[in-house]
């Protein structure tokens, strides 16, 4: 999982890759997750990707774009991506944009009060 100061970590289960992702994606920081997300999805092509987004806590229209990136080059290979457990204020992010229409979002943890 993550260590102190990571800002994404990568879990391998089978033919799926979970990518923990943590903190803020923005114009900055979108441009390290990117790489190291393509890194190890064209090293392993895996069948299933799934973007944790639970410990993102700000997204913007740069967020949006890393989504769709991954999601073009997963699908390209003939892989799935789906968005799981993200937060209240990137889930209306998400909705705004019209994301759930092209991407599956899941939930497995029960949402907080």
């Amino acid at each position: 999982m993550l260590q102190k100061g990571e800002r994404i970590s990568f879990e391998r289960r089978g033919d799926r890759m979970i990518v923990h992702i943590r903190g803020e994606i923005d114009h900055h920081s979108a441009v390290l997750v990117r790489t190291g997300i393509d890194r190890e999805i064209m090293q392993d092509r895996p069948r299933e990707v799934l973007l944790d987004l639970s410990g993102v806590d700000f997204m913007d229209s740069s967020g949006l774009g890393l989504i769709m990136g991954r999601y073009a080059l997963v699908t390209k290979y003939g892989g799935t991506l789906a968005v799981v457990d993200p937060s209240f204020a990137v889930t209306k992010i998400l909705r705004l944009a019209g994301m759930e229409r092209m991407i599956t979002i899941k939930r497995t943890k029960e949402k907080k009060v």
